[in-house]
């Protein structure tokens, strides 16, 4: 059975309503990227906002 679902966090928002497998059971999830897209957020940072998120980050 193959569903395609969004994740959120660490939730996996499926896409279609799946009525077979009831409420509770225990299931085996297999992931597959489908996206060809860079999942990578882009920020566009100054120099100065950036070494302060740095710096926090490392606890500076």
């Amino acid at each position: 059975m193959k569903i395609r679902g969004i994740k959120r966090g660490q939730t996996i928002e499926l896409l279609e309503q799946i009525h077979s497998i009831p409420d509770g059971a225990e299931i085996i999830v297999n992931l597959e990227l489908i996206s060809t897209e860079p999942v990578v957020a882009k920020l566009d940072l100054t120099d100065e906002e950036r070494l302060a998120k740095l710096n926090k980050l490392f606890g500076v």
